[in-house]
């Protein structure tokens, strides 16, 4: 006799229509005693963009892997598409993962294939692709249009500059035209014009297709770029998008400390402008930063133009690196930078 597979339990189901493109529900994950996500529930729908922030090692590379079964979670509920991820064989799970277009860190091309045949592996050897022989050239070259690499065919990751390498990694991720794209730290280890490029790449993707993403990084800039720029087809561009009137796209941010989801909003905090106050001795250095609700202390007397680093109570992984310009009896403070801490 065969035996019988245990059957996989899925969480109450809700109408098609409904199903989240992501759902996770109650997610823990530990490698011994060092805990890597703990209750982590949230759910992401169709067409939505999710920016999760969080410093390293905590947890972001783990939800990614954990939302296509990379690694099983420890406890809890994993769907994709409405289908259960947990308790899934890793035959079972081709098909969803076929769904979904994962850029890796670093961009994870193989070496010793050419940027073609990087670009054509998952039409070749996804089977639920079901994409025709006669068709692969045309899909590869459209994807690597898209990216603005149509020179590179021929060419082996290793004679292309880091940026390029991360572009042909994204035709890759898009050239099965996935509904779901997952992008792990995009933008590491690129310097800031090349950040800039596959980030707007990020943004013409989202908007030309349609997909739901969910990217993970630890720069601030990213996150503000996907919630505040669309992309323009009439001139080939990102443009702001003001009063997000211009476009429906729904951007949720996700801040991650130690494993755990600590902030969850629509909006991300706006940080641009603070104000400094002073005490109601004139003699006394300004000392206090008031921004919306949030009142917290310099650690010394401020100075005009000296930088200092300021902790927000609310967002507690979050740093700020300010630079107060004094003038009379009240400041303006600029934000000079920001790192997840």
């Amino acid at each position: 006799m065969t035996p019988t597979e245990p059957a996989v339990v899925q969480p109450p189901q809700a109408p098609a229509s409904e199903q989240p493109v992501v759902r996770f529900d109650d997610v823990n994950l530990a490698f011994g005693e060092t805990p890597a996500l703990v209750h982590l529930s949230f759910s992401m729908r169709a067409g939505e963009t999710r920016v999760v922030l969080g410093a390293a090692g905590s947890g972001k590379t783990m939800l990614l892997k954990t939302a296509v079964g990379l690694i099983k979670p420890d406890s809890g509920h994993i769907s994709l598409f409405g289908e259960e991820v947990t308790g899934r064989k890793e035959s079972q799970l081709y098909e969803l993962r076929s769904k979904v277009g994962i850029l890796f860190q670093e961009g994870g091309l193989f070496d010793s294939l050419t940027i073609e045949e990087n670009v054509a592996y998952p039409l070749l050897n996804q089977k639920s692709i079901q994409c025709p022989a006669e068709d692969v050239s045309r899909r590869v070259r459209e994807a690597l249009h898209f990216v603005e690499l149509d020179q590179t065919l021929a060419r082996f990751p290793s004679q292309l500059s880091g940026g390029m390498r991360r572009r042909a990694a994204i035709a890759r991720a898009v050239v099965t035209e996935p509904p779901l794209l997952l992008y792990d730290s995009p933008t590491a280890g690129l310097d800031p014009i090349t950040a800039h490029t596959i980030m707007a790449l990020i943004v013409k993707e989202r908007d030309l297709s349609n997909t739901s993403s969910l990217i993970v990084t630890h720069r601030y800039q990213d996150g503000n770029l996907i919630a505040n720029f669309r992309y323009n087809s009439e001139h080939g561009g990102l443009e702001p998008a003001r009063n997000g009137a211009s476009r429906d796209v729904r951007t949720t941010f996700m801040v991650m400390k130690e494993g755990r989801l600590v902030f969850e909003e629509n909006e991300m905090p706006r940080t641009q402008e603070f104000v400094l106050r002073s005490s109601s001795d004139p003699g006394e250095p300004f000392r206090e930063i008031v921004r919306q609700q949030w009142t917290f202390s310099l650690p010394t007397a401020v100075q005009e133009n000296e930088e200092y680093h300021v902790e927000l109570p609310k967002v507690v992984v979050l740093e700020l690196t300010i630079v107060p310009e004094i003038s009379g009896g009240q400041a303006r403070a600029s934000l000079k930078s920001m790192r997840l801490s």
